[in-house]
Order: structure tokens, then sequence, then C-alpha cells
């Protein structure tokens, strides 16, 4: 898989940060009376807003958002590397990648701190956009802070929005099973799907060259 940049999603990508993730929406929809199961499914790989207004419309957003905000930064019990992550961003020269994520800027610092993670040089966050993903604009900003055109990275996620982004802003995608299944992945349009990022390595020799070869492990 030959390309110019890669394009990392966060949470469910780089970290585990699920349990943390469910506990704070959880609580946050059982006190405001949803279904925590629900609301936890479809806060993931979107920003926290907009799952906030769809599911409070006449709600102070801000407010809210302020306050999961809050919530997710103050729990990060379990917040780890995912299988892979540590090794393929150690490998990477830092001005080939970036973090691409519908945390915030605040909540990203902290989750990719607690995890231990390389920090990043570039990194996108929905603090840093006007839409966030499904839409394509997260991902554009990712590649032009590579300086290079969207269609000659590869992005590397996890949810179905976040595939829909990378694939509407003319990226192809490699697409984990940390989080959905092989029919949501491949519904949302992924070029590939791996287990996570064990399965991928850099070939060393093209490390420092005009693109970046990743190959995929097989057993």
């Amino acid at each position: 898989m030959k390309c110019r940049g890669l394009l990392f999603d966060l949470d469910g990508v780089l970290v585990d940060s699920t349990p943390a993730v469910a506990r704070v929406w959880a609580g946050w929809a059982r006190e405001r009376g949803f279904d925590p199961d629900k609301v936890v499914r479809e806060a993931h790989g979107r920003p926290s807003i907009a799952t906030i207004r769809e599911l409070l419309p006449h709600a102070d957003h801000a407010a809210e958002d302020r306050e999961v905000e809050r919530r997710e930064i103050a729990d990060v019990d379990g917040v780890i590397p995912l299988p892979g992550a540590m090794e393929l961003l150690q490998a990477l020269p830092l001005r080939r990648w970036a973090i691409v994520t519908s945390c915030t800027r605040p909540l990203a610092g902290v989750r990719i701190g607690a995890a231990g993670l390389p920090k990043p040089r570039h990194l996108v966050t929905s603090t840093d956009v006007k839409h966030g993903k499904p839409d394509p604009e997260p991902y554009l900003k990712g590649a032009q802070f590579l300086g290079v055109p969207a269609s000659d990275c590869i992005v590397i996620e996890d949810a179905p929005a976040g595939i829909r982004a990378g694939k509407a802003a003319g990226a192809r995608v490699i697409a984990l099973r940390t989080t959905a299944t092989d029919d949501e992945l491949q519904e949302a349009g992924s070029d590939w799907i791996v287990d996570d990022c064990a399965a991928l390595f850099l070939d060393s020799a093209s490390a420092d060259q005009d693109f970046l070869l990743l190959g995929r492990r097989t057993k």
C-alpha cells in the first residue's frame, strides 16, 4: 500500500478508550432518560456535540458538550495504546503522519498522554474544524498539514463515520475491526480491513523517500 502520508483516527485506532467512553456516555444518557447502549453506539466516531444536538435539540448544546468533555478528560482509567499502534507510529517519520480525531483538542491531548503515544507534530481535532466526521473537512485538513493531496494519503479508521469522511476526502481507507463489524466497515466504503495496527508494518527502506510503503502481515 503506497502513499505519501498516513492519517490516523485516535480512539479505536491508536488508543483503546472504549471503557472510558462507554462509562461517560452511558452515565450521561441515563441521567437524561436515554438508552445508554444506543447512545454509546451513536456517539462513537463523531464529535460529541453532533450527538447532543440530535438527542437534545432544545438543550444548551455548548453546556452539555462541556459537561461531556469534562467527564471524558477526568476518566482515563484503562486508556491504553491498541496493539501495534506504538510500533507503527515510532517507525514513521513525524512529518509523514497526523492524528485526525473527533475529540476536542484538550481531550485528545489527555488520551494521547495517558496512552503514552508519541506526540504528533500534526493534530486535527473537533476544535479545529467547522464540520466533523463524516464530513471530509477533518481529513482534508490533515492532508493539508502534511503538504500532500488527500488522494496520496491513507486513512486508518475504525468507525463508519470516519471511513466515510476519509473516502469523501479522496483518500484510501484501511478499516480496523476494533469497533464495528466487517459488514459495517464495507458498507462505509473501506478499501481494506485488518484486525488492528499490529497487522501493518512500514517498509523501512522507503521510510525517508517520497512515499511510504505499508505492508500487511499475514499469519
